[in-house]
């Protein structure tokens, strides 16, 4: 298959190369950035040195691009992957999103979280996450990558939602996060003296993310969802650990709970159950597109927690993305992703 990446240069887009050059059915055939057009990506990623020879394209020529190509990644800021979208509409190369703009069914939903308008709403897209819509995900057109923090708590919650054992307006998400989710753009708050050593909350009752948890938890539970999401930014570059709380329903015991993860997972390679009482850890995931899953179960409260564990560039971006092309194109999911997480 011969693939695109358009907003190589961000973390999302270097990770995708990275995965990438290990596919057996993948070919690059183009890279993009506006910003550093006609440079090499070795002269910005020097980790990519010798594997890829290649030089930065512009996206001006859209149409060629998609042309020359069966699948066209997009790692680009929310706003830019659906001119990409309008632009290929009538062409049969097919598309994945890294970024929000193709996640919403509802495009009012995007609006309101993301406050801008979006010019392609008659798009026929799926949410691209890629263990609970596989079978939507093989033949669409376009695939809304599942987010970073979204899928470690989307994940976490699924078996729960799904099997009707929470209150599911009872869900509290409290994540934390390496810096590399922030993308490679400096910013004061991830300028080294700032962030090390620190531990903060940020975008408190407002991220982006909640409403694609939301949505997903609405859809697998059959019940409207509102959620709390507070998201925490912690020193280190890659890794995400969602903490997820829920009230139990009457009647729920520790023994449903264990066997509605292991009925929604205990066949999917990328998600290992660590049981009730395990403890997932980001370094235990680091570099490789696991979800590591465990629970507990507050008897005093009748809550459940669940913790889950990813990392945010590979399952929460390029790796899922690369899984969801798997899944496209009719390849085994672990192509080009069954690796070990790099430890320590």
């Amino acid at each position: 298959m011969k693939v695109s990446v358009l907003g190589a240069t961000g973390y999302a887009g270097a990770e995708l190369l990275r995965i990438l050059y290990n596919h057996p059915q993948a070919e690059v055939v183009h890279i993009t950035s506006e910003s550093h057009t006609g440079e090499k990506i070795a002269d910005l990623y020097p980790h990519l040195r010798g594997c890829y020879d290649m030089v930065l394209e512009s996206m001006k020529d859209i149409e060629a691009i998609g042309k020359d190509s069966d699948f066209v990644f997009i790692g680009l800021p929310h706003g830019h992957a659906m001119k990409v979208g309008r632009a290929l509409r009538d062409l049969p190369v097919r598309i994945i999103d890294l970024g929000a703009d193709y996640r919403f069914r509802d495009t009012s939903v995007y609006e309101a979280w993301y406050h801008v308008p979006h010019t392609d709403p008659e798009a026929e897209r799926v949410y691209g996450l890629a263990e609970l819509y596989r079978d939507e995900i093989r033949d669409a057109k376009i695939i809304g990558n599942a987010g970073c923090f979204t899928t470690a708590s989307i994940l976490a919650l699924a078996p729960l939602a799904r099997a009707h054992l929470i209150d599911v307006n009872t869900i509290i998400v409290d994540a934390k996060s390496g810096v590399s989710g922030a993308g490679r753009s400096p910013k004061q708050a991830n300028h080294f003296p700032e962030l090390y050593d620190n531990f903060r909350a940020y975008n408190v009752a407002h991220h982006r993310h909640t409403p694609e948890i939301e949505q997903a938890v609405t859809d697998l539970s059959g019940e409207a969802t509102v959620i709390n999401f507070t998201p925490h930014l912690v020193p280190m570059s890659r890794g995400i650990l969602a903490t997820c709380y829920a009230t139990l329903k009457e009647g729920v015991t520790p023994e449903l709970v264990d066997a509605a993860f292991e009925k929604a997972y205990s066949k999917e390679f990328f998600i290992r159950l660590l049981g009730r009482g395990g403890y997932p850890s980001t370094k235990e995931v680091r570099g490789s597109n696991f979800c590591d899953i465990a629970w507990h179960i507050d008897e005093r409260t009748h809550r459940v927690i669940v913790l889950s564990a990813i990392d945010n560039l590979v399952k929460g971006a390029a790796g899922q993305a690369v899984q969801n092309f798997n899944i496209a194109c009719g390849f085994d999911e672990k192509t080009g992703l069954d690796f070990v997480p790099m430890y320590p």
